[in-house]
């Protein structure tokens, strides 16, 4: 196998097609953990100018909108520096279907700060297709290539919450925050 850039500073491989339904060609993407850098026609950019307003604007499923920053990020946020913030839109073809934030700070003191999920939308029509976990897996394979061996990610518990999803891919709880918020980690 060999390996490629993607268009994002993520080290990736080739492998044949038939290992992937959805590649296309006779060969696809893939990181270096084995998650396709491309699934379909999904793909990771930036924020930019252009992608902006298409972030800002994802429609989440009715319920889900209280989750999205939970108390400690809202707290820590203005303290985040804008140098070890990694934003990205997960694209579908043209179309924005996600965008997820994350923090790179090896001097953050808290050490869920340190690698984590700082957000991640997906839009309500392409939650359940996979667009999260293509960008949470994404976030992880940046933060394994800088050096660190786990991701965190807080959330707010609750029935429209996004627990079961960061379960679903692999984040399991190691604790709770001064506000009630689950902590989750991913091994790297």
């Amino acid at each position: 196998m060999g390996y490629r850039w993607a268009p994002y500073p993520l080290l990736t491989r080739t492998r044949p097609a038939y290992a992937h339904a959805r590649s296309g060609a006779g060969f696809f993407l893939e990181t270096c953990a084995g998650y396709p850098v491309f699934m379909g026609d999904l793909r990771l950019e930036e924020l930019s100018a252009k992608t902006i307003v298409a972030a800002n604007s994802l429609e989440l499923r009715p319920g889900q909108e209280q989750f999205v920053t939970p108390t400690s990020y809202a707290i820590a946020d203005a303290f985040v520096n804008p140098v070890t913030s990694w934003p990205r839109v997960v694209l579908d073809g043209d179309r924005v279907v996600g965008f997820i934030r994350g923090n790179f700070d090896p001097d953050a003191q808290q050490h869920e700060f340190r690698s984590c999920i700082w957000r991640i939308n997906v839009a309500a029509d392409s939650q359940g297709s996979g667009v999260g976990k293509f960008a949470a897996h994404a976030l992880a394979d940046e933060a394994r290539s800088r050096g660190f061996d786990k991701l965190y990610v807080i959330w707010e518990p609750g029935d429209d919450g996004p627990e079961q999803f960061f379960l679903h891919i692999g984040f399991v709880v190691t604790g709770q925050t001064q506000y009630g918020e689950s902590i989750g980690a991913l091994e790297l």
